[in-house]
């Protein structure tokens, strides 16, 4: 007789992909292989006047109440980050972790549920590998997502990976970013080895052995440009006047992107979701959720989402296409609490 397996109500996964914050430092182009031509990029106040430029209420829309609304000020002080004058790129360093164990629970309080899953990601694993995970991580290292808005308008780029082992470099690959597509996944000719090879180590890494990556990009972007750090978020919306309306991330004054948005860009890698010719990859999230767009992309009702998709691989005995079976994967990778409430 067959026993119906339900799924944990305590069920966790750590994060297999764990970067640091990322800083940023100046300098110039052609001192890039000199580790001491760079100086931290700090954080630094600066008091704007900013005009009236909101979308105004029907009963404001009179001339004259504009007009004296115009003539008020509109004080505003801000974080910025900028390169000095004499310096034309930005270098972002950062380090990332690859631990071992993918697909794993660190917490599952129903055993039968526990083996079951170990024995479908071991099948999974037998018979497609960590590769796919793997060259798309690297892909997102090599064409420099992780720089955001850093990246866009860019002359030049070149990201260097460094595989680290006993402090000192295994293996170090370089490439330029620009000529890698940010939608999609492909690479030809050097660039292309340089990936698989890099890829062969993040998916040893991803099932059995821990790897750490050095990972430095240098962006020329023009003398004196500003650069854009992580925004902190401030929960007190109560601002009085005259406090900062944008306060800037930094690490001892040197300004930096927080590890988590560092960890978002590497993890962007779902094409799997449907219809995602127009947007390219997201984010892997239980929900395909792009926040900046108030959209979810792998919808329940779609039977899409990651929790659907969970259930009737383990629980239901039904295999997911490969592409999505990708994506669960993905999803165990990045962490996170997925168990069931119990009924009362």
């Amino acid at each position: 007789m067959k026993t119906t397996i339900k799924t944990a109500s305590v069920l966790a996964f750590e994060r297999k992909l764990d970067p640091s914050d990322a800083l940023f430092f100046a300098g110039k182009w052609e001192n890039r292989s000199d580790p001491n031509a760079w100086k931290p990029i700090l954080v630094r106040e600066k008091s704007v006047r900013g005009t009236i430029s909101n979308r105004l209420k029907t009963k404001d829309q009179d001339p004259l109440k504009l007009d004296a609304e115009i003539q008020k000020p509109n004080l505003q002080r801000i974080d910025v980050a900028a390169l000095d004058p004499e310096t034309d790129t930005l270098k972002v360093q950062f380090s990332l972790r690859i631990l071992p164990g993918v697909g794993f629970p660190s917490a599952c309080n129903n055993s039968e549920y526990q083996a079951k899953l170990v024995n479908v990601v071991n099948a999974y694993i037998e018979a497609n590998g960590l590769g796919e995970l793997g060259r798309r991580y690297a892909h997102n290292l090599a064409n420099g997502r992780f720089l955001w808005r850093n990246r866009i308008g860019a002359e030049q780029i070149e990201v260097e990976v460094g595989h680290i082992a006993n402090n000192a470099a295994v293996a170090t690959w370089h490439f330029d970013a620009l000529s890698l597509s940010l939608r999609n996944f492909y690479a030809t000719g050097e660039t292309k080895q340089a990936l698989d090879s890099m890829t062969d180590v993040m998916a040893k890494a991803l099932k059995a052995d821990s790897a750490l990556f050095h990972i430095t990009a240098f962006v020329r972007i023009g003398r004196g440009q500003e650069v854009f750090p992580s925004q902190e978020l401030i929960l007190d919306t109560g601002r009085s006047r005259g406090e900062k309306s944008r306060t800037l991330y930094h690490v001892n004054g040197t300004a930096a992107m927080h590890s988590q948005k560092v960890g978002n860009a590497i993890r962007t890698i779902d094409t799997w979701y449907p219809e995602p010719d127009e947007l390219g990859p997201i984010a892997v999230e239980p929900y395909g959720s792009v926040t900046t767009l108030g959209k979810a992309f792998r919808q329940p009702k779609q039977k899409f989402d990651f929790y659907t998709l969970l259930d009737d691989w383990i629980v239901g005995d039904k295999n997911p296409p490969v592409e999505q079976q990708h994506y669960v994967i993905a999803v165990l990778a990045r962490g996170g609490v997925f168990g069931e409430k119990e009924e009362d």
